[in-house]
């Protein structure tokens, strides 16, 4: 296990153990360990220790192990008995197929819900796309994945299906991990594909199909490798 793959994490302090419920503590931990991946801070082959992580993390390998238990659950790592954890690696035909199915579950959803939902629930979701807006403006990696998926949340959250919600959600976490070896994301590309978010939100307040159609289609083609 190399010291350096750990030391690439701990520029991220959790607020100590002591003063948080231990289901805080995992929270935190599992949202670290999160932002880790899509920033690329946990790499792809690479063994992570409990206790080594816990000492970076500033907390007990306790809630370290619970949370990357819970990675193990979203397929984003293997537990190894008596070693700790490796970072899964993925393949581009992985990320591929990944936004296949994505595209398969929300674009016939989204397109439906442009011809049902009023102009007044789709202007309630203008805060979700600015704050990709804004996560983008800051080349926030972690931080526009989660307001990314957000955004998501909030538009498919109109259909009522909640089981639709987690799934896709789900399967939009596991598309924001970045491929082995990849170049990390331009601030660029961020703000380009929050601009699509408020494009298309503000083509569905206007209730504008022809131009929705297209901006939905786009918007995941955009979203394989």
């Amino acid at each position: 296990m190399r010291e350096a793959a750990h030391a690439r994490v701990s520029a991220k302090p959790l607020i100590p153990a002591q003063k948080m419920l231990r289901h805080s503590v995992r929270g935190q931990v599992l949202d670290a360990l999160r932002a880790a991946l899509v920033d690329g801070d946990l790499v792809p082959g690479e063994i992570y220790s409990g206790p080594g992580l816990g000492e970076r993390f500033g907390v007990s390998a306790t809630p370290v192990r619970e949370a990357m238990q819970q990675l193990a659950l979203e397929g984003a790592v293997e537990c190894l008995p008596n070693r700790g954890f490796r970072v899964l690696t993925r393949t581009p035909r992985a990320l591929a197929e990944l936004a296949e199915v994505r595209a398969l579950l929300e674009v016939p959803v989204m397109l439906r819900l442009a011809r049902t939902v009023p102009a007044e629930a789709w202007a309630a979701l203008r805060p979700a796309a600015a704050a990709t807006t804004d996560a983008a403006a800051a080349g926030d990696l972690a931080g526009y994945a989660d307001a990314d998926r957000a955004f998501h949340r909030e538009v498919l959250a109109l259909g009522g299906n909640q089981q639709l919600v987690q799934v896709a959600e789900e399967l939009h976490r596991r598309a924001q991990w970045p491929l082995p070896g990849a170049p990390r994301v331009r601030r660029a590309d961020l703000i380009a594909d929050a601009a699509e978010h408020s494009a298309l939100l503000e083509a569905l307040i206007a209730g504008d199909l022809p131009v929705v159609e297209p901006l939905v289609r786009e918007h995941f083609a955009a979203a394989g490798p």
